[in-house]
């Protein structure tokens, strides 16, 4: 059986297939982030391997499982130290599931990237309480709204994805509703064409890191140049950097959140998640939205990092939903300014 592993830079990602025997396949294939359709179609054709990302690299295991391939996440005590900017080489993580793949951590499509840990992430934002509380005090962070006001906030992940981001911007469009999008860098870079349309059509870009990592597991130097990366990509093709920051997952400590303290942008959570990058249907997503919205509430939908078509269906009838129970739509600016 053939191990592949999947490893990211500044410029892209690389493909490592070894064989049963630990020798490579080929030569490590290289593709850039508009090519990932390419590279999973490329694994389809050598016998879809299981596949093994790290966990700086968040981005692609939606896309690969809904396209049928097994992914695994190798965690950092099972590798080489990672390079400051990017994740441990294609081929290390090959092997590390050559070596033992019971070791690694199979990714389940209705759990995400952070399968078999989602304790650490409740455990972080209980320890983390405390020091979110005094960034929301210092404006520093949002997590709803005026809570007397029949205002809400749509904000969609992980994108921009090409087909998807189009459909949302459509629908938006044609609704006149603003939303934010928190964007990430490898995928900004690849498509600065629909940063462009956020802009032209009302809406806010954010930052959501250059390559989702799980944000506990970088050191510092690395979680800022993920940021600073990302906000530059951003500047080049809006003509302004993001103020506004979304971690991945929501992942924070209070050391995360320390080293946030000098970054010039507001960071935003949500109050509203319907879970749809788990695809548990459309209507169900738009249920869970309009069950749950509230005056002041951030919803957390995603235009990135899988199949989005649940969303992208289910949009108009949220925004329907909404308009019926008289909510206005604004941008999280607008909340993290106080309204004024």
């Amino acid at each position: 059986m053939p191990y592949a592993g999947v490893s990211w830079s500044g410029d892209g990602y690389r493909l490592a297939v070894l064989d049963d025997t630990g020798e490579p396949v080929a030569a490590p294939a290289w593709f850039n982030a508009a090519d990932v359709d390419a590279m999973i179609d490329h694994l389809h054709t050598i016998g879809a391997p299981p596949v093994v990302v790290d966990s700086t690299n968040g981005i692609l295991d939606g896309r690969m499982m809904a396209a049928g391939l097994v992914v695994y996440r190798a965690d950092p005590h099972l590798l080489p130290p990672r390079p400051d900017f990017g994740s441990v080489p294609a081929d290390v993580l090959a092997r590390a599931a050559w070596r033992d793949l019971g070791s690694l951590v199979r990714l389940d499509p209705t759990r995400g990237t952070q399968t078999g840990r989602e304790h650490v992430l409740r455990r972080d934002e209980q320890t983390s309480a405390a020091a979110l509380a005094a960034m929301v005090d210092k404006h520093r962070c949002v997590t709803h709204g005026d809570r007397g006001r029949p205002t809400l906030a749509l904000t969609f992940d992980d994108g921009p994805a090409p087909g998807y981001t189009a459909q949302i911007l459509d629908v938006l469009r044609r609704f006149q509703v603003p939303a934010v999008f928190f964007c990430v860098g490898m995928n900004a870079a690849a498509h600065p064409d629909l940063l462009h349309r956020m802009i032209d059509e009302g809406h806010t870009v954010g930052n959501h890191t250059w390559s989702h990592p799980f944000l506990p597991e970088l050191a510092r130097h690395q979680l800022l140049e993920q940021l600073e990366r990302t906000n530059e990509t951003i500047e080049k093709a809006t003509g302004a950097a993001p103020r506004l920051f979304r971690p991945p997952y929501g992942s924070r400590t209070p050391e995360v959140l320390e080293w946030l303290r000098p970054v010039d942008s507001t960071m935003v959570l949500w109050d509203v998640e319907p879970v749809d990058w788990a695809m548990p249907g459309t209507e169900i997503i738009a249920e869970r939205v309009l069950d749950t919205t509230r005056n002041g509430s951030i919803v957390l939908l995603h235009d990135g990092g899988g199949d989005r078509s649940q969303v992208v269906a289910a949009l108009p009838r949220i925004i329907e939903g909404l308009l019926e129970r008289s909510f206005r739509f604004v941008t999280a600016d607008e909340f993290v300014t106080g309204g004024r």
